[in-house]
């Protein structure tokens, strides 16, 4: 089985994958139909001091459906028409105007991402260096540069000058803001 690209509706990946599967077991295409994957990563973020975990979508637009080829080496056609007349389903990423199977490296590569564990990774919009000003708590209008993201604590340490000297404060991501 070979894996093939379709182009699908914006934010109706879920939904998509969900109603193909539904189709090749409805249609008994469950040998010519492998995985139907949206690979996703967990991310977390803090937004006005609340912490916040949600899927992301790593290719957003896209859904991966592994299909097994007749002897010709094309889809058979009642897995194309299947798939073709699903709601939401654009087109294959072709190339001369025949669905085209992705390479082994990319196939691997799109697999890794998919099948990665489930731990959150943090999503931050402050970088190291990047300048920032307090906007609440006991140092508020004071200046600094960000020098450490801590992201289990939800936390940012930043180095502003206080009475000539460079002095960390860590703030919470919600009490400063890029300037």
């Amino acid at each position: 089985m070979n894996f093939f690209v379709l182009r699908v509706a914006s934010n109706k990946e879920d939904r998509v994958r969900e109603t193909l599967a539904r189709k090749v077991k409805i249609e008994g295409l469950d040998t010519q139909v492998g995985r139907i994957l949206v690979p996703t990563e967990r991310v977390r973020s803090m937004k006005e001091g609340k912490r916040r975990e949600a899927d992301r979508k790593l290719y957003p637009g896209y859904v991966f459906i592994e299909l097994e080829l007749d002897k010709a080496g094309s889809i058979p056609e009642k897995v194309w028409f299947t798939i073709k007349e699903t709601d939401g389903v654009g087109d294959f990423i072709s190339s001369n105007g025949r669905p085209s199977a992705m390479t082994a490296r990319d196939e691997a590569k799109m697999l890794e991402a998919a099948e990665r564990p489930e731990e959150p990774r943090f999503e931050s919009q402050f970088k190291k260096g990047e300048r920032v000003k307090v906007t609440n708590g006991a140092f508020i209008n004071f200046e600094g540069e960000v020098d450490e993201l801590i992201p289990d604590k939800g936390m940012v340490r930043i180095i502003t000058t206080i009475f000539g000297r460079p002095t960390p404060l860590e703030l919470e991501y919600w009490q400063i803001e890029k300037i």
